[in-house]
């Protein structure tokens, strides 16, 4: 029972969770100021779990831009895939999420915010043109933000090698 409680993270140094937090709310911040100068939504839901791991923890596997970016377009594919397929079907999110699973594994850009997408597509049932924007515009944006608030902090991204 106490392996369930065990945090297996190491303890970050303030500095750190500082940066981590205000380059969360610098990138959602700038995507929303982009997107109402251009009267687009460049957000969803999804997008905030990113930042978690562009910012809080941006040398790790999830967190790098292939991932980001491939991952939620997948993930988003997956999902208009299922909806396309099964409009009236009532499990269609959950085929949509186990699709972006596996997709997101097989083309080896998982990054687990992404699997929320076909969710969210679900709900809005947004058509196509949603993988363009806010999807791919947005990860495209919300990397750019990551490399430039890293560089400006000191910090490299995405990670070497």
């Amino acid at each position: 029972m106490q392996s369930f409680f065990a945090r297996r993270l190491p303890r970050p140094k303030a500095t750190a969770i500082f940066v981590a937090g205000v380059g969360g709310t610098v990138a959602i911040a700038a995507l929303l100021a982009i997107g109402n100068a251009v009267d687009v939504a460049l957000v969803i839901a999804p997008f905030g779990a990113s930042c978690v791991l562009i910012f809080g923890l941006p040398d790790g596997p999830l967190s790098q831009p292939a991932n980001v970016v491939g991952g939620h377009m997948v993930s988003a594919v997956a999902g208009m895939i299922a909806i396309s397929l099964f409009p009236d079907f009532w499990f269609y999110p959950a085929l949509g999420v186990g699709l972006a699973i596996a997709a997101m594994a097989a083309f080896r850009v998982t990054h687990p915010p992404a699997g929320a997408n076909p969710v969210v597509i679900a709900g809005l049932d947004p058509g196509w043109w949603f993988l363009l924007v806010p999807v791919l515009a947005g990860t495209i944006l919300l990397v750019l933000c990551g490399v430039l608030y890293h560089r400006l902090t000191g910090k490299q991204y995405p990670a070497p090698g």
